[in-house]
């Protein structure tokens, strides 16, 4: 028995305990993106999935495979990922929780763990997504947000940058706002909410929730909003990029470490 089965004495870790039944878990994920390669599993990398299944595997002594909602990019943050796996096992989800939170690094942390119906797809049954994105916006950094945070030392027009926020909303083709190499057969989304919050003086939060995402499609509309909110565009500009459906006349990309994926919501 290796050091760690022995420190957790998890009753049932031995996989295909249960009799061949398999149970599905949802995980509610929180994670300091900066030391990963995103999300996604990448060979000779490391990411969030391929840690929280290297964990994973550990607990249940058998392959467990990690379904997330979506892909975060290198350096994105979240604090309601979500994610959800299959295994034959007795382990109760409290003892998941348990297990997950005393092996995993510190800047993975599990939020919640509970059983699913098998049907359940943490992907394909996203009703919503949030994303915050967060810009320290004065003349000076802060080593503490350098991680977590967009800094800019212009003053940034807060008003321009609401005015042109409110034609994204609805249904429309994001295609003027995707990465290059996006794997989506199309480009239309439906953004349900688009916003800034102000906290305090120098700190703005980008609210933005949809149905879903375009690869970089956050980013790019944020770094097209520092355009506007620094002169360079008009809030106007904003609903001609959308409608042009030509990634060239957007802003560039937006640093990742501003991102995070803050909720995820299903459908019932």
């Amino acid at each position: 028995m290796t050091p760690l089965s022995k420190h957790w004495a998890i009753p049932g870790a031995i996989g295909c305990d249960a009799g061949g039944m398999s149970r599905n878990f949802k995980l509610i994920i929180e994670y300091d993106g900066t030391r990963y390669f995103g999300w996604q599993r990448q060979v000779g990398k490391p990411t969030i999935q391929a840690e929280i299944e290297r964990v994973l595997t550990l607990i249940t002594r058998q392959p467990v495979i990690l379904k997330g909602s979506g892909r975060t990019d290198a350096g994105v943050h979240a604090l309601g990922q979500a994610a959800n796996f299959h295994c034959d096992t007795r382990i109760s989800p409290k003892t998941f929780l348990r297990a997950l939170n005393g092996l995993l690094p510190a800047d993975i942390v599990i939020r919640d763990c509970c059983e699913m119906p098998g049907g359940f797809h943490a992907r394909y049954d996203v009703l919503t997504k949030t994303y915050h994105y967060q810009i320290l916006n004065h003349p000076i950094p802060s080593v503490v947000e350098r991680h977590f945070s967009w800094h800019i030392q212009k003053t940034l027009d807060l008003n321009a940058m609401r005015e042109s926020l409110f034609c994204l909303v609805g249904t429309h083709d994001f295609k003027a706002f995707e990465g290059i190499g996006s794997p989506r057969t199309h480009t239309i989304r439906t953004i349900h909410q688009a916003e800034i919050i102000k906290n305090g003086n120098s700190r703005l939060r980008i609210v933005i929730q949809g149905d879903g995402f375009l690869r970089y499609m956050v980013r790019n509309i944020v770094g097209t909003l520092v355009r506007i909110g620094m002169g360079k565009r008009s809030p106007a500009d904003m609903e001609c990029i959308l409608l042009s459906k030509d990634r060239n006349l957007a802003g560039a990309t937006a640093p990742a470490q501003g991102l995070f994926l803050v909720e995820v919501e299903y459908k019932e």
